[in-house]
């Protein structure tokens, strides 16, 4: 069976689509066979952006991987059980035709809470959410007291992921590895920082994630978008000496594949 690989957080502007893209991608210039999905069905930030890889690729010589983004297929209601939503079933649906042909699914959630992605969640083998250096951000996973320095409890989206949890040892399928990275974290050295990384890690404890790093904050991210290009297309695309920049966030996505600590792979590039 193919591994899942679920994106998520109720928060938009985390950095979801972005991380998604390049993880893909890395996993199948690595040699896996990957299939995405955009559960975002207003935006779908994640299906524009392999789109736009499929274009461009379409229109020059380059022999990079290629993504698929499946769609969710239309479902006649009048088939459906008494109580089962049609969601689910599309869902489901959409998992199983990709999952004989494709060692990793990766999905992308959209930043809200939806029966899609309540369901995608209960799914996941590999929980990742982007978080930013941000209290703001934080108060999705927890309450915090005024000072910072106490959690008061787990706040809507770490209790979707609770409930996601129970579904899955219900049901008899193995724990879902969440992990958290922490995206846009500042180089120097500030209080804020330093908060947010107690308060992160006493979460981690309380509710079973594990922290990773993730990316700064790079205009490269913005630029590569329109092409459907990520970091690891720079030198193929002709660009032959990296800035210092490019180079720090090419191995961000090193390190960041190297804690996801996903099935069969090995991060040699």
């Amino acid at each position: 069976m193919a591994h899942i690989i679920v994106v998520g957080n109720e928060k938009g502007g985390a950095g979801k689509s972005t991380v998604s893209m390049h993880v893909a991608t890395a996993l199948a210039r690595l040699g896996h066979k990957v299939a995405t999905l955009d559960l975002d069905l207003r935006q779908r930030s994640l299906g524009r952006y392999v789109e736009n890889r499929r274009n461009y690729l379409n229109g020059s010589h380059l022999h990079l991987p290629r993504l698929i983004c499946g769609d969710l297929p239309e479902i006649d209601a009048s088939g459906l059980a008494e109580g089962e939503n049609i969601y689910d079933r599309r869902l489901s649906a959409a998992v199983a035709a990709l999952e004989p042909d494709h060692d990793f699914i990766l999905i992308d959630c959209p930043g809200s809470h939806t029966r899609l992605s309540q369901v995608a969640h209960s799914l996941a083998d590999t929980l990742i959410t982007p978080l930013n250096d941000s209290f703001v951000d934080f108060d999705l996973l927890a309450h915090i007291d005024s000072s910072g320095e106490k959690i008061l409890g787990p706040s809507v989206y770490s209790e979707m992921v609770w409930s996601a949890r129970q579904l899955r040892a219900q049901a008899g399928l193995k724990p879902i590895d969440w992990v958290v990275l922490r995206n846009r974290v500042g180089t120097q050295r500030m209080v804020n920082k330093e908060k947010m990384q107690r308060a992160i890690d006493m979460l981690a404890e309380r509710i079973g994630f594990r922290v990773a790093p993730g990316f700064s904050e790079r205009v490269v991210f913005r630029e590569l978008f329109p092409r459907g290009l990520t970091l690891l297309d720079l030198k193929d695309v002709g660009v032959k000496q990296l800035n210092l920049s490019n180079i720090a966030a090419r191995q961000e996505l090193r390190d960041m594949l190297k804690a996801l600590k996903l099935p069969g792979v090995a991060v040699n590039f």
